[in-house]
């Protein structure tokens, strides 16, 4: 480009985000896309209307080949990635289905994560790599029935019997449940809140499938039930007692959501612009009728502030300087900027918006549940407040 030409305006990269990018970093994104469009989007709109995700340990071991299991740890078997590379991998998979990317982050931000960073060496070892393969899937019990924001409360209790541990206790709403074949369990003990590695094949644990879901339909959703399973001294996760574990396992998944929800966004906002290109009306493209092109003003700035903000914390994190209030500011901004870009997408699509045929209500429905899950609308906000004022509003 000759000095004094301007690049040409891209619709879909308005601000020219991708010259953020290393060639790594567009390799890793054109990669995760690709599959994701090739293994994905072919099928997703019909697992979702049956409620179900069908091979997933298939899917789980190809995304495994691809580094993209526990891909910002190190050693193991797991790919080393950066945070830039991690949340990129998050918001191709989201644009394709929220619920594939809530298995690549229970498997890697929460279960395998919680195991690197709070695990034995033995432990290590013995999960870590076939979790990067996915060979073993697992998932991470923290919210119970009647304890999801308020985990100091929680009732799942771990008592010692000897030299063992014995566990007691329900875990609801843990996405990859029912296939995984380990399960990182949070319990109370006489010590305080302490994290289990639990193998799913242990006697007295079962983990039915919650059905009659109408969001997060293309995943696997899951209650734990842990009667009196029986677990040696070693399965304990050494490093960490009270709820800085589970916290801090949390907060390395948020990160992941404020990257995976402008994929969500991303896909709802291309499908409203290229229906608002084709679709007529009183005798012309509706994008050519300024209510619409407004929409989409507003829908691309939401949009594209939202990746730069993603981009500004994943440089945070690369720099050891992300703060868990920040996490919350992404979080909290992402997905409900994401949830309005989908609403107003339908709005472009008029009944074609609620048709499987497109991705929009799809997006719409999943992310109502991640505005909850990994912290509400309302503790981020309480985080936030206490960050502005020093004044604690939980209590």
């Amino acid at each position: 480009m000759s000095a004094g030409t301007l690049p040409s305006f891209d619709p879909r990269d308005p601000l020219g985000l991708d010259d953020l990018l290393d060639p790594e970093d567009l390799a890793v994104r054109d990669t995760m896309r690709q599959w994701a469009a090739d293994r994905v989007l072919p099928h997703v709109a019909d697992w979702f209307e049956r409620g179900e995700m069908p091979g997933i340990r298939e899917l789980a071991r190809e995304l495994g080949s691809l580094g993209a299991l526990g891909m910002s740890l190190t050693g193991y078997g797991c790919a080393g990635a950066s945070p830039i590379q991690y949340g990129l991998a998050c918001l191709e998979l989201e644009a394709a289905d929220s619920g594939i990317r809530s298995l690549m982050s229970v498997q890697g931000s929460l279960s395998m994560y919680a195991i690197h960073r709070f695990g034995s060496e033995e432990q290590k070892q013995q999960w870590l790599p076939r979790m990067a393969s996915g060979e073993v899937i697992g998932c991470f019990g923290l919210t119970e029935p009647d304890h999801g924001s308020d985990p100091a409360g929680m009732r799942t209790y771990a008592k010692r019997d000897g030299s063992d541990w014995v566990l007691t206790g329900r875990k609801m709403w843990i996405t990859n449940g029912s296939v995984a074949g380990v399960a990182v369990v949070w319990a109370r003990t006489d010590e305080g809140i302490r994290g289990f590695v639990v193998p799913t094949d242990a006697p007295g644990f079962s983990a039915p499938d919650i059905k009659h879901k109408w969001s997060l339909r293309a995943s696997v959703t899951s209650e734990l039930v842990l009667d009196e399973v029986r677990l040696p001294a070693d399965a304990v996760l050494p490093e960490v007692t009270g709820l800085r574990g589970p916290l801090s396992c949390l907060g390395h998944a948020r990160y992941g959501i404020i990257w995976g929800s402008m994929g969500a966004a991303r896909s709802a906002f291309e499908a409203a612009l290229d229906y608002a290109r084709d679709r007529e009306q009183f005798g012309r493209p509706i994008g050519g009728f300024q209510l619409t092109q407004a929409k989409l003003a507003d829908m691309a700035l939401e949009l594209h502030k939202g990746i730069l903000l993603a981009h500004h914390l994943g440089r945070r994190m690369a720099a050891g300087r992300l703060r868990p209030e920040q996490v919350s500011f992404g979080k909290l901004n992402n997905v409900r900027e994401a949830i309005e870009i989908c609403r107003t997408s339908r709005t472009i699509l008029g009944a074609n918006g609620i048709s499987l045929e497109y991705p929009v209500m799809r997006h719409a429905t999943n992310l109502e549940s991640v505005l909850t899950y990994e912290g509400t609308v309302e503790m981020h906000q309480l985080v936030l407040g206490k960050a502005l004022t020093g004044i604690d509003a939980f209590r």
